[in-house]
C-alpha cells in the first residue's frame, strides 16, 4: 500500500524565472547552479557524463528535512535538506533533493505530450487515457521495452536538468501508478523503468529515492534506489519497512490533519530513527495562508 495523500492539491510550483548560474558547494560537491527547462533539452537526450560525473552523495539519515515542492521558500535554521520541484531552485548549502513526476503527467502538460509522444500515454482497451482520478493526471505508458527507453529519454533529460541546477538526488513521484492503471501495467514494468532512471540519476551524479510504495521494497536494491521518500508512513504503519531497507536514510512526510496517528505520536515512534515532517496537504510556501510546518 502506498502512504500517499488521498486529495488532489498542486505538488509543484509554477516554472519560476531562471537566475544566474552560480557555484554551490554542499556536502563537499561542487555543482552548477540554474536548470534548463525541458522544452530547451532534445526530446531524445541521453546521459553523456559518465565518468566526469561527481560520485552521488546520499542523504545522512535523521537529516532536519522540509517537504517544499508546492513552491521553494527559506527554510528555517535547523533544516539541513529541502525537496523541491525541478522547476525551482535547489537551496544554498543544503542537501537538495529534486522532484520529478516520473510515471505521470503534470497537471497542464497533458496536451504537450499529446503532441509530441501521444504513444507513451497509458491507453485502455477503449482506446481511452488512464487518469489518476485523485490528481486528473493521465499515466505512462512503462509497459513495454520500447516505450520505457523512450520515456527514459525525456525523463532523463528532466534528471540531468536536476544535476544541472545543483540538485543532489532526485525522486521520481508516482511509482506506484501500476496500482491504478485498472491492470494495464505490472510492478515489474515500473521497477524495470525505475532501474533505468536510478542508472540515468547516478550517471549525473545524484542519488535517487524510492517515492513510497511498499510493494517494491524488497527490490529496492536491485533497481538503485539510495533512499527513500515516503507519505504519511506513520498512519499505515510503513516506517519501519523503509527505515530498515535504507539504514533510516527516509525523508517521511506527515500531513496535517489525515489519519489517526498524530504527529507528536509519530514523532516519539519515529523522530529519532528517521527524518519526519508535518505539511500541509497543499505543500504551500510559507508566506501562503494555510501553509504547516513542523518537524520532532
Amino acid at each position: 500500500m502506498t502512504g500517499r495523500a488521498l486529495f488532489p492539491f498542486p505538488r509543484r510550483s509554477q516554472a519560476l524565472a531562471r537566475t544566474a548560474a552560480g557555484l554551490a558547494c554542499v556536502l563537499g560537491a561542487g555543482v552548477l547552479a540554474g536548470c534548463t527547462p525541458t522544452d530547451q533539452r532534445p526530446a531524445g537526450a541521453t546521459s553523456v557524463r559518465g565518468a566526469e560525473s561527481a560520485r552521488p552523495v546520499e542523504p545522512t539519515a535523521g537529516m532536519a528535512f522540509d517537504y517544499q515542492i508546492g513552491g521553494g521558500y527559506r527554510p528555517s535554521s535547523e533544516v539541513e535538506a529541502v525537496s523541491r520541484d525541478r522547476e525551482d531552485e535547489p537551496a544554498d548549502g543544503l542537501y537538495n533533493v529534486c522532484y520529478v513526476n516520473a510515471f505521470q503527467t503534470q497537471p497542464g502538460e497533458l496536451k504537450w505530450w499529446e503532441d509530441n509522444h501521444p504513444g507513451l500515454l497509458l491507453r485502455d482497451r477503449d482506446g481511452e487515457p488512464v487518469i489518476d482520478e485523485g490528481w486528473d493526471e493521465v499515466l505512462l505508458d512503462t509497459s513495454t521495452a520500447d516505450r520505457r527507453t523512450r520515456l527514459a529519454e525525456i525523463v532523463g533529460g528532466w534528471i540531468d536538468g536536476c544535476a544541472d541546477s545543483g540538485f543532489q538526488a532526485v525522486e521520481p513521484d508516482n511509482l506506484d501508478s501500476f496500482e491504478r492503471s485498472h491492470g494495464e501495467l505490472t510492478k515489474a514494468h515500473n521497477a524495470a523503468f525505475a532501474e533505468m532512471l536510478a542508472r540515468r540519476a547516478h550517471d549525473a551524479g545524484l542519488a535517487i529515492g524510492q517515492k513510497n510504495t511498499t510493494d517494491l521494497l524488497p527490490e529496492h536494491e536491485k533497481i538503485g534506489f539510495d533512499f527513500a521518500v515516503t507519505e504519511e508512513c506513520a498512519q499505515f504503519d510503513e516506517c519501519g519497512a523503509y527505515a530498515d531497507a535504507y539504514d533510516d536514510r527516509v525523508f517521511a512526510i506527515e500531513y496535517e490533519g489525515e489519519g489517526d496517528v498524530g504527529f507528536d505520536e509519530s514523532c516519539s515512534t519515529w523522530g529519532n530513527r528517521i527524518s519526519l515532517v508535518l505539511r500541509d496537504l497543499g505543500v504551500l510556501p510559507a508566506e501562503e495562508k494555510g501553509h504547516v510546518f513542523r518537524s520532532c
